[in-house]
């Protein structure tokens, strides 16, 4: 079941971005992928229920493909595929409409099998040490701004940047200051994700040397 967040950093709701278009797997969900005796999707609970105050689900389409996992299930709700952000966007509104007293939400993509547990931690360090609203992670030099921390305050202005035709994570959150929380990419990246079938094939090895 999902836990409660550590008490050193503030309340934070978890956001499994299962979205996307998967087109270099030849459709489908890549959330849904299994990597050893789990799906990617049952992974990220598994290692995101301790951190987070609760779990949320973005997908799109046919919701009931995730009712097993007994977690809400949001869509976007900005015409047209416009990728994370409406996703991300879709969890503060989910936000503010019932766990009011949560102000932060952590965004991670549906499919990196094997996220950190010190994930959320490590966030909130660097933004409180920074200053900055924002904060996303970086392994080894690949910054992941999809894998990120997002104060539910700032979602009126994503709305109006999405609704205006902005697309780009980085973009926007360059405009208000992202701080960057570093984990090594050996011996494995913790943001490693499963873009392709060798990539899962990949992930299938590194699996079998983790258990």
């Amino acid at each position: 079941m999902v836990g409660s967040a550590h008490a050193r950093e503030p309340a934070t709701h978890g956001l499994i971005l299962a979205g996307g278009l998967a087109r270099r797997m030849g459709g489908g969900d890549k959330a849904l992928l299994r990597i050893g005796e789990k799906t990617i999707l049952e992974r990220a609970i598994a290692t995101l229920a301790p951190q987070c105050a609760g779990l949320l689900i973005n997908a799109n389409g046919d919701l009931s493909r995730f009712s097993r996992f007994g977690l809400p299930v949001v869509s976007d709700d900005i015409s047209g595929f416009a990728g994370p952000l409406a996703g991300i966007l879709a969890g503060l509104d989910w936000l503010a409409r019932n766990a009011r007293a949560i102000e932060w939400m952590l965004s991670v993509p549906g499919d990196c099998p094997f996220l950190p547990g010190d994930l959320v931690a490590r966030l909130h360090q660097e933004r409180m040490a920074s200053g900055l609203p924002l904060a996303c992670a970086q392994s080894g030099e690949w910054r992941h701004p999809v894998v990120g921390l997002w104060p539910v305050s700032l979602r009126g202005d994503l709305r109006e940047a999405l609704q205006a035709g902005s697309r780009k994570i980085e973009a926007w959150t360059g405009s208000h200051g992202v701080a960057l929380a570093q984990w090594p990419a050996e011996p494995i990246d913790p943001f490693f994700n499963v873009n392709t079938p060798e990539d899962a094939a990949a992930a299938e090895r590194i699996a079998a040397q983790v258990v």
